[in-house]
């Protein structure tokens, strides 16, 4: 195949003024529809990459992104987190134990998911809590009962720091001849941290040994160890190498059990939305099939004059694929150019449009990704080239002696 002469002869034929005036009509409308539809993937894939990563910033960085369970306490647990520390992919170990409570303050009783930690150790890791409106981890003393409450249950417990609450855990349940008594202390509300998510609502901290006390555990057992990752989503891949660093039995858990749907909603909101802005693209492709379709018809004398000048059945092909892919290219390099500007400025173009879409004085999340954004330019290429197949295969079989018979 010469493919210079088909590159040549396609290129003329785009450039010249159609004589079929509609077929440069679906042309143009060809060329806009690729142009909107990959702009529009563009945008929209930012927004939900943004809005997925906002979520994994304000949840898995307040939960527990990789859990380790074990029935006895955990000897030499200093020397575990340091080689725990030294596998790819975790960023930071400590000790913590976990608790499901009832929380109740004098005018309201709530649910909560008390963590115990240690705050010598919370220091030290990439854990944005640490980010609270009054207090900080430093107040949680040892034998002090203090806690620390997630905004939005501090808010809808009606209480402040200084404030005290009565904190009520099932774990630590003793059976009298009245029933079962769920253990319970008062804690003193030391500080209020704010994710700006729902564990707000749910999550509050206690210093471990407070826990351990509440939870009516032997004091300075280490029984679980809470793992930070520098990507949550690859926790269940690091599970099998954390659990062959200890000697005795282990299992874990991690932020799937609690929170995995919410991501896994978001993630299918994300796919449905591409697959959605995809099909305009789809019938952008589907336009170029019509309008190659009528180029065809158009140009099958000069294409039996070309064959029988020696013009091979693939010359004949690449013509029409080629005038096809610069309409394509045309409207995928427009319109990688217009998503990408409105996706840097989408913020700056919505404040000036007066638009307020997550409220006033939020801007919505954007994060443009160059994997994504190559695939969407590969993809769009690809279904375009596809698209160009029939006509070029129409034009091919096209019979020089049928075409030429009344010329």
């Amino acid at each position: 195949m010469n493919f210079s002469l088909s590159f040549y002869i396609g290129y003329r034929y785009w450039r010249a003024r159609k004589s079929n005036a509609f077929a440069s009509f679906i042309t143009i409308f060809a060329v806009s529809g690729i142009l909107l539809g990959v702009a529009a993937l563009i945008v929209v894939s930012s927004v939900m990459n943004g809005l997925e990563g906002q979520l994994k910033q304000r949840i898995l960085g307040a939960v527990p992104q990789l859990t380790v369970h074990s029935q006895t306490a955990i000897v030499d647990w200093p020397e575990q987190v340091a080689k725990l520390n030294g596998l790819p992919g975790i960023i930071g170990a400590t000790p913590s134990i976990t608790t499901q409570a009832m929380v109740q303050s004098p005018s309201n009783i709530g649910a909560a998911q008390i963590y115990g930690i240690y705050p010598e150790q919370e220091k030290s890791l990439p854990n944005t809590t640490k980010q609270v409106y009054s207090g900080d981890f430093d107040a949680l003393e040892s034998g002090k009962y203090r806690i620390i409450l997630g905004a939005e249950l501090a808010r809808m417990l009606d209480v402040v720091p200084g404030d005290k609450i009565r904190v009520l855990s099932g774990d630590g349940v003793v059976y009298t001849p009245l029933g079962p008594v769920p253990s319970q202390r008062k804690f003193t509300v030391a500080g209020v941290f704010e994710m700006g998510s729902q564990v707000d609502a749910t999550l509050a901290y206690v210093h471990h040994d407070d826990a351990q006390r509440l939870m009516r555990q032997k004091a300075g057992e280490i029984k679980e160890l809470r793992l930070y990752l520098d990507d949550p989503f690859n926790a269940a891949k690091i599970a099998p190498e954390v659990i062959d660093q200890f000697a005795v039995p282990v299992t874990t858990t991690d932020w799937r059990d609690t929170y995995g749907h919410l991501f896994g909603a978001v993630k299918m909101e994300k796919n449905m939305m591409s697959l959605m802005l995809s099909l305009i693209i789809a019938v952008a492709a589907f336009n170029i099939v019509s309008a190659l379709v009528m180029m065809v018809v158009d140009k099958t004398t000069d294409v039996a004059v070309l064959k029988t000048q020696g013009l091979t059945t693939a010359n004949v092909m690449g013509i029409f694929m080629i005038q096809g892919s610069l309409n394509a290219v045309i409207g995928l390099i427009s319109g990688v150019a217009v998503g990408t500007l409105l996706t840097l400025n989408l913020n700056t173009i919505t404040q000036a449009l007066g638009i307020s879409i997550l409220g006033a004085g939020q801007n919505l999340p954007v994060q443009l990704e160059l994997s994504q954004l190559t695939w969407i330019v590969v993809g769009t290429l690809v279904i375009t080239l596809v698209a160009t197949v029939y006509p070029a295969i129409r034009a091919a079989n096209v019979q020089p002696a049928t075409a030429l018979r009344y010329e």
